[in-house]
């Protein structure tokens, strides 16, 4: 049985994985930098240890800091939450050599999930339709550019490692795709600290549509349905919502029983992310396993009821899937619906790092918020901007939608700029509130003639 686990991360990931192991009776060990140990969160652990100072590199994507912090600590095992080094299979083979363990999957499974081109070929191989796409592009910058553009324009450059929609760039023509090819090799090398990348025929207007599925280490899976993730800035990801509306049940059952035998069947042996962008036309195409918790994992857990983070440890310590009580007796019935509150204004979308001089969350029946700051806390630019993330329930989708809308509404921030605004109109666009939704919905909003003057209109701009 574990008793004391080190947590390998910030924020609301840290806050919401302290409540986990207090849960479980579990002693918790937060692993913070010189930035971040005055946060709420830190104070809630049993136990901190300051592992460096700000800048990522020197702290949360620092291997031997984190490692010897969590030997020093006496913990059983690191969980690393998500971002940072969850996806990291070095960290993960580091800490098995030091007898701890990683909440996540096995090592081989970061490697091969890690790589995008590789976890795509394992997939279509195992019977999963897939998006087209190259290799890793290698060559000079002209050779990578000629081996892309013969799938066709419009592209999409995607670094082979890492997530979260850092480097991720479109490409509509030649000149256009060679700045694209620099820039994600650039901005994966500083993310993930690797510049690997390959390219990714563009499909116009999909949805992102993704599946959870839970794994034992005995080939046992299932799955806890489906989430859609297609409003996007930037391509990350700023409204999610369980479950997808407006497409055939069947479709999406289906597709979740498919995910949850693939990853089972090949031994993956943890939580997992079947991520698909979907159309009409084109049904759902593969992208990518994300091989930890996601940010929106929330959403899911308040149509089921069941929580994914205590899940993770019992797997963690070796539990089956028949020890964890994950079983429905009928599909969820509910819609929840998540928001991301960033640090950002909500006209360009730039960070917009300050002092949370008034902080004050809605609260109610069905809201529930996940945050690691508190009234008085920076938001420091060494890291992502995002503040807090809202999660509301309805008996549906257009109750769950009133109910967030009302929830932002009464979110009272001051001290910096939001992209509340940019929340609250989505929320009230006529599109999103009859589930015509897709990735670029949210940049038709921003780009719409009344978007500015609407921003001023509540009060945002």
């Amino acid at each position: 049985m574990l008793t004391k686990v080190a947590i390998a991360n910030r924020g609301a990931v840290a806050s919401r994985l302290v409540r986990a192991l207090a849960a479980a009776k579990i002693k918790s060990v937060v692993l913070c930098s010189e930035a971040d140990c005055d946060l709420p969160y830190v104070r809630e652990a049993d136990e901190f240890y300051v592992i460096g100072p700000p800048p990522p590199k020197d702290s949360y994507l620092n291997r031997e800091a984190i490692v010897k912090a969590a030997i020093d600590a006496k913990a059983e095992a690191v969980h690393p939450g998500w971002g940072f080094l969850s996806e990291d299979s070095l960290f993960a083979h580091k800490l098995k050599e030091k007898g701890l363990v990683f909440i996540g999957p096995s090592p081989k499974w970061l490697e091969i999930m890690g790589d995008k081109v590789r976890s795509r070929e394992m997939m279509a191989e195992q019977g999963l339709p897939t998006a087209q796409a190259t290799k890793e592009l290698t060559g000079t910058l002209n050779e990578k550019a000629s081996i892309a553009q013969e799938l066709g324009f419009p592209l999409l450059i995607k670094p082979l490692g890492g997530g979260g929609g850092i480097g991720m760039i479109a490409a509509t023509d030649s000149p256009s795709l060679l700045k694209a090819l620099e820039a994600s090799e650039s901005q994966a090398l500083r993310g993930f600290g690797r510049g690997a990348v390959y390219a990714e025929r563009l499909i116009d207007k999909p949805r992102h549509v993704e599946f959870q599925v839970i794994c034992d280490s005995h080939q046992n899976s299932c799955h806890l349905y489906e989430r859609d993730c297609s409003i996007q800035r930037r391509r990350q990801k700023v409204l999610e919502e369980a479950r997808a509306p407006n497409i055939d049940e069947i479709a999406l059952s289906n597709m979740a029983n498919l995910a949850a035998q693939v990853l089972g069947r090949i031994g993956y042996d943890h939580l997992g992310t079947l991520e698909t962008l979907y159309s009409p036309e084109t049904g759902f195409n593969f992208l990518e396993v994300n091989p930890r918790l996601q940010v929106e994992h929330g959403v899911t857990e308040a149509i089921t009821g069941k929580d994914l983070a205590l899940a993770q440890l019992a797997l963690a310590d070796g539990a089956k899937l028949s020890d964890l009580d994950l079983n429905l007796e009928s599909a969820p019935t509910s819609q929840a619906i998540e928001a991301r509150i960033y640090a950002e204004d909500s006209l360009r979308f730039l960070p917009s790092p300050g002092v949370l001089k008034v902080f004050r969350p809605p609260k109610g029946p069905g809201i529930r918020v996940e945050t690691g700051f508190t009234e008085g806390s920076a938001i420091t630019p060494w890291y992502d901007p995002m503040i807090a993330q809202v999660i509301c329930v309805g008996a549906n989708r257009l109750a769950a939608i009133k109910k967030l809308a009302e929830a932002l509404s009464a979110f009272e921030i001051e001290g910096l700029k939001t992209n509340l605004g940019f929340l609250r109109l989505m929320l009230a666009y006529e599109p999103y509130l009859n589930g015509q939704i897709h990735t670029g919905l949210a940049s038709e909003l921003v780009l719409s003639p009344s978007y500015k003057s609407d921003l001023a209109a509540i009060g945002a701009a």
